[in-house]
């Protein structure tokens, strides 16, 4: 044991020696060249703080960059900011969190995916399908389409912002209007075949030759039940497509119309008298007291007449029959409350309260 023990100190003594020897000769040459242990420390935290400062001034730069570039003037929305801020991580090679910082969302949205995605691209197909079938729609005529005719329940909130994305709104000029009094609502009539108004309109081929259409519909539910087209329409005309209207509609009490030599002569009178209807015309140069041929007018005019260059009658003809089935099976009606002429006609038949009011 003595003799270990004695054998074992000169080693450490001789390595404690040999380690005393060279941190002196370390702190020798740290004094030579004027470096001690707290300068050496000192230098690597300005390292670090030169590279923090470095990496700040190029993300800052970056950022000023890519805020000139893409944001504009105008406050833009989450969404939109969330689509950028990709754009910018993929384009530009910025980090996540310099990208949400530019376009001040944070990391959560950034990483937000929408899990409706599949139903708003159905929402997105719909509305694209409706307002390139009907290109006079606007929203609120597409939302009813798709709530009353198709039956789906999604928000009209919802609908609308897929719908402005789309950037599917009208273009509608304004137009000045006449201050007038108002004039008084016209009766609504109780039950089908009360009533019903009929006006001509009138429009031109390609080859420039003058067409006209003679108009039917029931007051009741503003049902279109007939669109003549012909270059002339006639008392005796008028008569026979109305008797063809009677055949499968029945026969009306009363029928409103203007004072054109049409009606007012005595062929649509003795023919009105024989059928026992009354012709109930408006007052001369008030249109308004036969509103809903007049509204019905207007709809037709913009939906189809004036949309396309018409080359025969056979052409205008056919166009008018099909849209005249889509007006009453799948057009919204404001004044109806959104339903559809078939539909109210079909609650008016269940006795459905919303079909009264």
């Amino acid at each position: 044991m003595g003799r270990q023990s004695q054998t074992a100190v000169p080693r450490l003594s001789a390595g404690r020696f040999g380690s005393q020897k060279a941190q002196e000769e370390e702190n020798c040459w740290r004094r030579a060249t004027g470096q001690d242990t707290s300068m050496m420390a000192r230098m690597k935290e300005l390292e670090a703080e030169n590279a923090r400062l470095r990496k700040m001034y190029i993300e800052e730069k970056l950022k000023a960059e890519i805020a000139s570039e893409y944001l504009a003037k105008k406050p833009l929305r989450p969404s939109r900011r969330r689509e950028m801020a990709k754009e910018v991580v993929k384009a530009r090679r910025a980090s996540i969190r310099v990208a949400c910082a530019i376009f001040s969302i944070s990391e959560s949205c950034y990483r937000y995916e929408a899990k409706l995605k599949a139903e708003n691209e159905e929402i997105a197909d719909w509305l694209l399908r409706l307002t390139d079938n009907h290109r006079t729609w606007g929203f609120m005529l597409c939302f009813l389409y798709l709530r009353n005719v198709r039956g789906f329940g999604w928000n009209h909130k919802r609908v609308y912002r897929i719908y402005k994305e789309l950037e599917l709104n009208l273009r509608i000029k304004p137009r000045k209007r006449l201050v007038r009094q108002m004039p008084e609502p016209l009766a609504v009539p109780r039950a089908i075949n009360e009533v019903w108004s009929m006006d001509f309109m009138h429009d031109q081929l390609a080859d420039g030759r003058t067409i006209r259409t003679f108009n039917v519909i029931d007051d009741f539910n503003r049902e279109a039940l007939g669109i003549e087209v012909d270059f002339s329409l006639p008392a005796a005309r008028v008569a026979r497509v109305l008797n063809q209207i009677i055949e499968h509609r029945g026969r009306p009490l009363a029928i409103r119309c203007d004072n054109g030599p049409e009606y007012a002569g005595s062929t649509l009178l003795v023919w009105a008298q024989k059928r026992g209807i009354k012709l109930d015309f408006i007052q001369p140069g008030k249109p308004q007291q036969n509103a809903y041929i007049e509204r019905f007018n207007r709809t037709a005019r913009y939906e189809w007449l004036s949309q396309f260059e018409w080359e025969d009658l056979e052409h205008v003809q056919d166009h008018a029959t099909r849209w005249m089935w889509s007006y009453n099976h799948e057009r919204p009606n404001m004044a109806l409350g959104g339903f559809t002429p078939k539909q109210r006609l079909a609650m008016a038949a269940s006795g459905s309260t919303s079909a009264a009011q």
